[in-house]
C-alpha cells in the first residue's frame, strides 16, 4: 500500500522559508517521479515542482522558480520542498505526489498517488 505523509506547513510570515516535507511508504522516491502540487481556496490545484526518478532532473513553476527546492533523500526515502521567500500568494494546500512514469508530467491526474495534503497560510 502507497502512502505518502506531508509535513512542516503552518502558518508562516511572508518572507518565511519553511520547508515541507513527505515521507514515502510502498514506494521508492528514487523510483518514481515525484511532485508538489498546491491549491489555493477556489483555484485548481497545480504544479509547484517536480523531480524526475532517473538523474535526479528538477522543473519548476514559474512562480516558484529561484525560490523553492524541490529535493529527494533516497536513504530516508523523502521527498521535501524547500520554500525561500514566501510570498502571500503561495498560501495553498500543498500535496506531494508520485507517478511511475520515465516522463515528469505537470498535470495533477498524470500522478497515481496523493498525500494528504499539509496547509501553507501566509501573514503579511
Amino acid at each position: 500500500q502507497v502512502q505518502l505523509v506531508e509535513s512542516g506547513g503552518g502558518l508562516v510570515q511572508a518572507g518565511d522559508s519553511p520547508r515541507l516535507s513527505c515521507a514515502a511508504n510502498g514506494v521508492t522516491v528514487s523510483s518514481m517521479v515525484m511532485a508538489w502540487f498546491r491549491q489555493a481556496p477556489g483555484k485548481e490545484r497545480e504544479f509547484v515542482a517536480g523531480i524526475n526518478w532517473f538523474g535526479g532532473t528538477t522543473f519548476y513553476a514559474d512562480s516558484v522558480k529561484e525560490r523553492f527546492t524541490i529535493a529527494r533523500d533516497i536513504h530516508k526515502n523523502t521527498l521535501s520542498l524547500q520554500m525561500n521567500s514566501l510570498k502571500p500568494e503561495d498560501a495553498a494546500v500543498y500535496y506531494c505526489a508520485a507517478a511511475r512514469l520515465s516522463v515528469l508530467p505537470q498535470t495533477a491526474e498524470r500522478y497515481e498517488y496523493w498525500g494528504q495534503g499539509t496547509r501553507v497560510t501566509v501573514s503579511t
